[in-house]
C-alpha cells in the first residue's frame, strides 16, 4: 500500500509554463479535457468533497475555505487543517495533540496527505496551475491500447515532491485523462509505475475518477453545504463510513 501513496509535487494553486512551440497544442489539450469531465468552472463551483483514499483515509474538503479533514480509517486518527492558515488540530490514536512540536509535525503530515491525496483524483484539473511545466510529447498508446495525446509534467520549485515527472495520456475518443506514468526524478527514462484512470462517473456537474487500477478512490461525494463542525470537531460525521 505504501509504495503506492506516493507525494505528488504539484501545488493545487497556480502559470503554467508551456513548452514555447507546443503552446496552442496543449492548451488546446487542457480545454479538452476539462470540458469532458464538465468544465473548470463547474469544478470552481464545487464548494466541499469527500473521498476514500485507497481505503487507508477518507478526506473531505472544504475548496473555499481551505479546511481539510482527514479521518485516518485503521486507527482514530483525525486530523483537522486548514491549507490557507497552515493550523488545525490533531487527534492521534485518540489522544489530542497540543504540544507545538508534535502538533507542527502531523499537520506537516496532513498537508503531505491533502496535497497527494487530492492530486490522484482532481489533477486533470490542475494541469494548468501555475510551477507547473507540461511539454507535448506526441501521440503513444495507452497500456488499455487507446491513441493517445501524451503530455510530460514536471514542477518547477514547487509541491512537495517537485522532482518527480509523469506522462499523462489524454484519450483521443474521450478527451479524459486514460493513464499517468510516475517517474520519480526527471531524469529517469522509465516510470516507476503506470497506472490507468478508469470509471469515471458524474458528481454534482464534474465527472471524476476512481479506478486506478489495483487501488480505488471511492466513496466520492460532493456536498454545497457541510457544517462548520465537520472542519473543527474530532466527531466523525455521518457520511464518512
Amino acid at each position: 500500500m505504501k509504495k503506492h501513496i506516493l507525494l505528488l509535487g504539484a501545488l493545487l494553486t497556480c502559470s503554467v509554463i508551456y513548452a514555447q512551440s507546443d503552446d496552442a497544442k496543449i492548451k488546446g489539450l487542457i480545454e479538452k479535457t476539462e470540458n469532458a469531465m464538465g468544465g473548470q468552472k463547474a469544478f470552481d463551483e464545487i464548494n466541499n468533497i469527500s473521498w476514500n483514499f485507497f481505503n487507508a483515509r477518507t478526506l473531505t474538503w472544504n475548496k473555499n475555505t481551505g479546511d481539510v479533514r482527514i479521518d485516518h480509517r485503521k486507527e482514530n486518527t483525525v486530523f483537522l487543517y486548514n491549507t490557507e492558515t497552515k493550523t488545525g488540530r490533531v487527534l492521534k490514536n485518540g489522544v489530542e495533540y497540543t504540544q507545538q512540536d508534535s502538533l507542527d509535525k502531523y499537520l506537516n503530515q496532513a498537508y503531505e496527505q491533502w496535497v497527494n491525496d487530492s492530486y490522484w483524483l482532481v489533477m486533470p484539473f490542475k494541469l494548468d496551475d501555475p510551477g507547473v511545466t507540461l511539454t507535448y510529447v506526441g501521440k503513444m498508446k495507452s497500456e488499455s491500447g487507446a491513441n493517445c495525446d501524451v503530455l510530460q509534467m514536471t514542477f518547477n520549485e514547487v509541491g512537495v515532491t517537485p522532482q518527480n515527472k509523469y506522462l499523462v495520456y489524454i484519450d483521443e475518443k474521450t478527451s479524459l485523462v486514460s493513464q499517468w506514468d510516475y517517474f520519480p526524478s526527471t531524469s529517469d527514462a522509465q516510470p516507476r509505475f503506470s497506472t490507468p484512470w478508469l470509471d469515471y462517473k458524474t458528481y454534482g456537474n464534474v465527472k471524476l475518477s476512481g479506478d486506478r487500477g489495483n487501488n480505488k478512490i471511492t466513496d466520492i461525494h460532493v456536498f454545497k453545504y457541510l457544517k462548520t463542525s465537520v472542519y473543527t470537531e474530532f466527531k466523525r460525521p455521518s457520511f464518512i463510513k
